[in-house]
């Protein structure tokens, strides 16, 4: 029993961060701080026009702001329930990136050049212009109350994880990841937004190949990945039954997460705001 203990203790100590984990960690909040304070101080002037502060002056370049697009909606939820579903229930999930080509295009063809000829800072603006001011209040309010109800548990996730390799309790975690982030939003605006994403998502792309390196090395080789998932029944793509009633399926995969992606993201206000940051429509296309 001591034995074990001993164990279970040493192991728990190698995986805790050691001092370069934290201050890298530290390092990545200060410099996401700092671009908050640079567009704050150094274009303060600017930023007290509503669209420089709301649309980064309309001069936005296509790339940052897609991978802030990207890095805004792939929250720790995502990051930690996709790779449990293909652990779980099988790489069906993979025909998600068909539902992301579909679900460009009807962006592109549908939504963009609406958005875009009526330049609105909110998309609720539509529907007031569209049908009236009560279904914008009634629509926005769900809006709202859908960012109170989900916003927790996106933060909660992968403080958890943090807390977990860093001894931190996630009681100190979340209140100081969130003012960092409240921090820099209400001091530089959008282009804090769009250069901070930029930033934590190419960190977070490092980690990633690291991961996946380090991952198909210590298994032995992608051949062994690949057949040690064969065997467990996890190389399922072609599940291309109609029955709604089947967990994971291509029809299931590709038709509800287009549904998802335009409902979420098409006309979702973060992604609006941040396609009229750009100069013209052929830049929101790209």
């Amino acid at each position: 029993m001591t034995f074990n203990a001993s164990v279970d203790s040493q192991l728990t100590q190698h995986m805790l961060f050691g001092w370069v984990d934290h201050l890298s960690f530290a390092l990545m909040l200060g410099l996401s701080a700092a671009i908050g304070i640079y567009f704050g101080v150094f274009g303060r002037a600017k930023n007290t026009a509503q669209v420089d502060y709301l649309h980064g002056g309309k001069r936005m370049r296509a790339f940052p702001v897609a991978v802030s697009q990207v890095s805004s909606h792939t929250s720790g939820t995502t990051l930690m329930g996709v790779p449990a579903e293909v652990y779980l229930y099988g790489s069906v999930y993979g025909w998600v990136c068909l539902s992301v080509i579909i679900f460009a295009l009807i962006t592109n063809y549908v939504f963009l050049p609406v958005f875009f000829d009526l330049q609105l800072t909110s998309t609720y603006e539509y529907l007031e212009r569209r049908f009236s001011r009560t279904i914008r209040l009634f629509a926005s309010g769900f809006f709202t109350l859908n960012l109170v109800l989900h916003m927790p548990l996106y933060v909660y996730m992968p403080a958890i994880a943090l807390s977990q390799v860093s001894g931190i309790s996630v009681h100190w975690i979340t209140p100081l990841v969130c003012t960092v982030c409240v921090f820099y939003t209400m001091l530089g605006g959008l282009k804090a937004v769009v250069w901070t994403d930029f930033l934590q998502s190419g960190v977070t792309l490092a980690a990633f190949i690291a991961v996946l390196i380090l991952g198909v090395v210590s298994a032995g080789g992608f051949a062994e990945v690949w057949r040690t998932a064969d065997e467990g029944g996890r190389v399922s793509f072609f599940v291309m039954t109609p029955d709604p009633f089947v967990r994971s399926s291509f029809w299931a995969v590709v038709i509800g997460a287009t549904g998802s992606f335009v409902g979420g993201c098409a006309v979702h206000q973060g992604m609006v705001q941040k396609f009229m940051s750009l100069p013209d429509l052929a830049a929101c296309r790209k």
